[in-house]
């Protein structure tokens, strides 16, 4: 993508399934001067989803899709997302896999925030993965989306020690601090 010009941020959609901690942080660095995004659509797959209050916090548009139907899901929100103008999309805890064809139809960048070292632990359960192995560091990568899962081209990571006092709700704790840190690093390196 072409460096920013004058003061046009990136209209951007971040897609959840949870409480929103990454979210919030996202919008939070959204609103500052240097930041290359704008936060202009909250998607998520459940009304469940504890971070659609950010929605009305910061007055963002917002829209929940129900995936019984996973084709016609993806449709809609492809046609929402072209309706918004939006040109990048930030995954945060969001649950459901894009298929190939959602991510070559977008056919911009869609990024992701992953609680590992990828390769390591793809997937879920990665804390309590990283434990039971007794690796000595765990961490959090953003990296592109791709069509297989967590396997796109990493854009950042950051390490974390495991302590032998951590089990999965520590380290989970620990590693989503470092996870606020390096999502806005993470969209400040794609675009500069």
């Amino acid at each position: 993508m072409e460096k920013l010009t004058g003061l046009k941020k990136i209209k951007t959609a971040v897609f959840i399934s949870g409480t929103g901690s990454n979210l919030k942080n996202i919008i939070k660095f959204s609103k500052i001067k240097k930041s290359p995004i704008s936060i202009n659509l909250i998607i998520s797959n459940t009304c469940l989803a504890k971070g659609l209050k950010y929605a009305e916090q910061f007055k963002i548009k917002k829209k929940i899709f129900n995936f019984k139907d996973y084709n016609k899901a993806e449709k809609k929100i492809l046609i929402l997302l072209k309706k918004e103008k939006i040109e990048f999309i930030c995954l945060a805890g969001y649950m459901k896999i894009l298929s190939a064809g959602f991510i070559k139809k977008f056919g911009k960048k869609i990024i992701n925030i992953h609680p590992s070292l990828l390769p390591k632990y793809k997937g879920l359960n990665t804390h309590s993965r990283a434990i039971k192995n007794k690796d000595k560091l765990a961490g959090c990568t953003v990296h592109y989306v791709a069509a297989k899962l967590d396997s796109g081209k990493i854009i950042l990571q950051k390490k974390v020690k495991i302590s032998a006092r951590d089990n999965p709700a520590s380290l989970k704790k620990k590693v989503l601090k470092q996870e606020h840190k390096l999502y806005p690093a993470a969209i400040m390196k794609i675009f500069n």
